[in-house]
């Protein structure tokens, strides 16, 4: 038995931080599935460009699906759809299994933002606390190219954990990490046989 296939099988649970668990390899066995509900999103909500609440340009592009947001960014000439359309049923129960996983048992999602990277691309230090309800985890599930994930702590001068996050893995943070700083270092080239040249990331929320 290879690395991945066993990994498929046995995925492994690690727990970072208080509240904050790295589940490498579990979305593997499942994956055309959650990426075939993720196109399907993406035919009804196309990716666009968007801008922080500060008006910084976003470097990602972005999608959703479920629950609408409260407006926290400010869309691009490209703007977002006015409704988001509902959460692939494969999607949300996925959610809840991550969840569950990791110690979050009552998690109802009500919405996944989308982020799509190429080569190059980034996410700088951030926390998400406006747009969301901080009583809940946040699920965040990696398909597509490996990227260095940033963990670091409630304040954005705490040091940062390097969390390098490849197809299938999964990273759940809340509780006492719920506000953590994080974000994704630039992308490195590369193909992968699902997603092509893109690294995606669906990261699901309690909203309401």
């Amino acid at each position: 038995m290879n690395l991945f296939s066993q990994i498929a099988v046995e995925p492994t649970h690690e727990t970072i931080y208080p509240g904050s668990v790295l589940m490498r390899g579990l979305a593997l066995e499942r994956d055309a599935e959650l990426f075939a509900a993720l196109e399907q999103v993406l035919e009804a909500a196309p990716l666009h460009h968007a801008t922080t609440p500060t008006g910084l340009p976003m470097q990602v592009m972005v999608s959703g699906c479920g629950a609408r947001r409260p407006d926290s960014h400010r869309w691009s000439a490209e703007p977002a759809p006015r409704t988001k359309p509902p959460m692939p049923t494969v999607l949300y129960e996925f959610a809840v299994e991550c969840a569950v996983r990791a110690d979050f048992p009552r998690f109802q999602p009500d919405a996944c933002h989308v982020n799509r990277y190429q080569a190059g691309t980034k996410l700088g230090l951030h926390q998400d606390r406006h747009e969301c309800n901080l009583n809940e985890p946040i699920v965040s599930v990696s398909l597509g190219l490996e990227c260095v994930f940033q963990l670091g702590g409630v304040q954005r001068t705490d040091p940062i954990r390097r969390i390098l996050l490849e197809h299938g893995d999964v990273i759940v943070w809340g509780g006492p990490s719920r506000l953590r700083y994080h974000g994704v270092l630039p992308v490195k080239p590369g193909s992968h046989p699902l997603t092509g040249p893109y690294r995606y990331n669906m990261t699901f929320r309690k909203v309401n």
